[in-house]
């Protein structure tokens, strides 16, 4: 067998498996000083390892938790957290964080990091799967009898004096008003995806505004922070379109609805070179470096409702139907990508984040 074929047959060491995770591991010597850490770790941190080797992890990573920073001073116990803060390079984000002892040598320990979006456990994967097609279900067995009860509004009205028709048009307005809610709903619930190809990202996004603008903006000053030398992106034309006004329609309806002093919308586009996320896609991490945030200026949502705000039937607005957000997260997973809901209470700014990968980056066939 010749060199190539050997090292194809042969199994991989322990050094090769952990620079092949998709998740940051970073080895901590018994001083607290990071001793090794694999290729994931440098896209996540945004930093070589040639500057990291020898450095504190405290003065190093930027974890926003005290909890996790005193435990890093306990180095013969374990840890588990979810949810942690991180910032780099000035933007935060959230992680999932472990802290492994090696029994074989005391005081030495890894630690993990993943971006709470990379969380590929089947307990999730079945909840995802019951949230999005419920409303499939309960839509099918909704639309039966709506169709009777409308049809029957209409025959009524037809034998009612003129002055009682208009309860009868009530009667038909509502089924509709319902009807097309039950469209979002079967919607959401759908499995098929639509094909997704090489996508020029500030022609949709464009595109999506001017609908927006279109619709009326009543005061709400929106503002393009393009990067122009970005690459097509991976997507779907039309969902990233859809995308994009959901949200950039969200943040106006937020901002009216709180009368706020110069409302004001940005939808920003830009490479992430080094805190760049990643997706799964037919078995194979996808790297997501291109970047497209809207932030508004407005008060925010609910925290209370912060952490559920893309699942279904979950909503702020008085006739909101909760859908929406819920929709956003679909079309965007279908695109492999991820969106994520940040909120800046230094700068009073509500930001959510999309990225995606870059053409010819897991694209269909």
């Amino acid at each position: 067998m010749d060199e190539i074929g050997t090292i194809i047959g042969e199994k991989p060491d322990k050094a090769a498996q952990i620079e092949g995770l998709v998740f940051a591991a970073v080895l901590i010597d018994p001083e607290g000083r990071i001793a090794e850490l694999n290729y994931a770790a440098e896209m996540l941190l945004s930093r070589s390892e040639k500057r990291l080797l020898g450095k504190t992890v405290a003065s190093k990573i930027d974890i926003l938790d005290d909890r996790v920073l005193a435990h890093l001073n306990e180095p013969e116990s374990p840890l588990v957290a979810r949810d942690v803060g991180l910032r780099v390079n000035d933007q935060e984000s959230r992680v999932n964080l472990t802290i492994s002892p090696l029994a074989s040598h005391p005081g030495w320990r890894i630690m993990t990091l993943s971006d709470t979006g990379r969380d590929d456990g089947s307990n999730e994967r079945e909840a995802e799967v019951a949230s999005s097609g419920a409303p499939s279900i309960l839509a099918h067995e909704i639309r039966n009898p709506l169709a009777a009860i409308r049809g029957a509004a209409q025959l009524a009205s037809r034998k009612l004096e003129p002055k009682d028709r208009g309860l009868a048009k009530v009667i038909t307005d509502e089924v509709d008003r319902i009807a097309r809610l039950i469209d979002r709903m079967q919607q959401l619930g759908g499995s098929t995806r639509e094909e997704l190809a090489s996508t020029n990202l500030h022609e949709a996004i464009r595109s999506a505004l001017a609908t927006v603008r279109a619709a009326g903006t009543e005061g709400v000053e929106i503002t393009e922070e393009f990067d122009p030398s970005l690459p097509p992106v991976l997507a779907n034309r039309d969902a990233l379109e859809q995308v994009v006004m959901n949200l950039v329609s969200n943040a106006c309806d937020a901002l009216r609805a709180s009368e706020q002093a110069n409302p004001a919308v940005i939808v920003r586009t830009r490479f992430v070179s080094g805190f760049a996320f990643s997706a799964v896609h037919d078995g194979k991490a996808v790297k997501l470096p291109i970047e497209i945030t809207v932030t508004d200026n407005g008060p925010g949502i609910d925290e209370a409702l912060r952490d559920h705000v893309f699942e279904p039937f979950v909503t702020t607005k008085k006739s909101g139907q909760g859908l929406g957000l819920a929709l956003v997260r679909k079309l965007v997973r279908d695109m492999h990508g991820r969106i994520a809901h940040e909120r800046d209470t230094r700068l009073d700014l509500t930001h959510f984040r999309m990225h995606l990968a870059l053409a010819g980056d897991g694209e269909q066939t």
